[in-house]
């Protein structure tokens, strides 16, 4: 099955590591330095245009990506718990 993310996007399930809040994750010091070595390696995805509110990391295929997601991580999660 497949998680939307937003703005057409959709990412497996069974591919999702976590999702997490970026207003609560990014205190962290280690979080932040994780979301900006992602960034310049190019492992960072937007879903959508507007203001991210959670990012869901991913690991397939042996590669790991970052989508910066729109809804919340209770609505993501929601969406999941139907899947």
């Amino acid at each position: 099955m497949y998680l939307s993310l937003g703005a057409d996007m959709a990412v497996r399930d069974r591919s999702i590591l976590g999702i997490f809040d970026l207003d609560n994750s990014t205190c962290s010091k280690h979080t932040r330095q994780f979301l900006k070595n992602a960034e310049e390696n190019g492992q960072v995805v937007a879903a959508g245009e507007d203001l991210p509110k959670s990012f869901v990391l991913t690991s397939e295929f042996g590669m790991t990506r970052v989508y910066l997601s729109q809804f919340n991580p209770a609505t993501l999660e929601k969406r999941l718990d139907g899947l």
